[in-house]
Formats: C-alpha cells, structure tokens, sequence
C-alpha cells in the first residue's frame, strides 16, 4: 500500500492487483510454470508498485492511496479476488477503480511481429471516463495498439469475467483488463520464461501504471455512468 497524500483523498483506493498462481503440479512430473500467465502481469504489479513507493519517497507520491495487490486461486474460479470482496480491508465504496494485469509478457498470432499492442477489457463497461483515460495516457505515453476485440459483449470467449478484475466489476467498481492474448502455451506446461519479450511486457506494464497514476492524482473520482 502507497498511501495518499492529499488529506482528502487518501481515504480513496485505486487497486493494481495480478493473479500469482498459475497451474502448478497437477502430478509429480509435470510444472506449469506459468512465465505469462501469469508471472508477467505479478511483475507488472511489482514495478508500478515500485514505481509509486520511489514518488512517495520523492514526494511527489499519489493523492488517492494505491494498492498494489497478489491474488491467488484466479485458475479456479478467481478465488481470492473473490474473497477480497466479499471480505474487504478497505471500503469498497472508496475503491475508485481496479487495473488487472493478466498475461503482458507475449505476443499471439494475430499480432505476429507486431508486439506493439494490447488487448484491453472492460475499459468501458462501467465508466466512459476510465476508456478515455486510458485512450489518453497511452496516446502521450506508451502508444501501443489498444486492441478491443476481447472487449465485445458477445466475444465467445468471455474474457471479461475470466480474470479478478471482474469481482471488482460485480461490485460496481470501474475495472482495466491488460491482456496479450493466447498463444501455444496457454495453460501448458511450456509457458516458459525464454518466451517472454521483455520489451513488450515493459511497455505494457507502464500503460497500466500512467492509468493508475493518472487516476489516483485527478481532483475527481471517475465517474460510474454505465449501468451494468
């Protein structure tokens, strides 16, 4: 936890959260190691949080407190987002937003050789304001292809409630879903670490943390003007 430090606003939480876990070992000869699914998105989170904690000690730290947040059981039904709502430490209802990082660290084959893209979830699905906000700091900063196929009501893949921003999300909270996409090694044991670009999942880890420090320096909360 960065805390705020606008005496106003501090009270106010904007959640960088990733699920740690992947498939483990379902027997004794077999690792799921999980690189992008999801050790890229853990350390994604890793750094923003890094990156608050070294502007707070500057002081320039952010108005609204963040909370950088590892969750565990996403595999199994997002089991400890799940419980994080349902048994809070902070107020929900001072929770501003959620940026969930799920899987930045590979490139699918609709973007082949184009690793300059991300697919982005539920930007718009609470808060027209949160979309707008993330159009805007990438545009000025990590200006990578905002892609929103997986964003579509009727994606048969259902990406949007498949990761823990969605518990966030049932509970009326704004919710941002990074993801790069499947590819070969989705949930197999060969999604290794050599596959990762580095260079890409960097840059999309930055994206995620100008929208939260974005969002947790404006004088106003993001509004929720879409109903669910």
């Amino acid at each position: 936890v960065i805390p705020g430090s606008d005496p106003t606003l501090k009270n106010e939480y904007v959640f960088v959260t990733a699920h740690y876990d992947h498939l483990g070992m379902p027997d004794s000869t077999v690792i799921y190691h999980g690189a992008d699914d999801n050790a890229s998105g853990t350390a994604g989170v890793i750094g923003i949080a890094r990156a608050f904690a070294e502007a707070k000690k500057q002081g320039i730290g952010p108005k609204r407190s963040v909370v950088c947040m590892l969750v565990s059981g996403e595999e199994k039904g997002l089991l400890g987002s799940k419980f994080f709502v349902d048994f809070p430490i902070f107020s929900l209802d001072k929770t501003v937003v959620d940026i969930n990082i799920d899987m930045i660290g590979r490139v699918d084959n609709a973007h082949a050789g184009n690793p300059n893209y991300i697919y982005v979830i539920g930007s718009d699905r609470l808060s027209t304001e949160l979309h707008k906000i993330n159009e805007d700091v990438n545009s000025r900063f990590a200006k990578l292809e905002l892609d929103y196929k997986y964003n579509a009501l009727d994606d048969p893949n259902r990406f949007y409630e498949r990761s823990d921003h969605y518990n966030f999300a049932e509970r009326g909270i704004p919710a941002i879903f990074y993801f790069n996409g499947t590819h070969a090694d989705y949930h197999k044991p060969t999604d290794t670490v050599e596959k990762i670009d580095f260079d890409a999942m960097a840059k999309r880890a930055q994206l995620a943390f100008y929208t939260a420090w974005d969002i947790a320096n404006r004088n106003s909360r993001i509004l929720v003007d879409i109903k669910k």
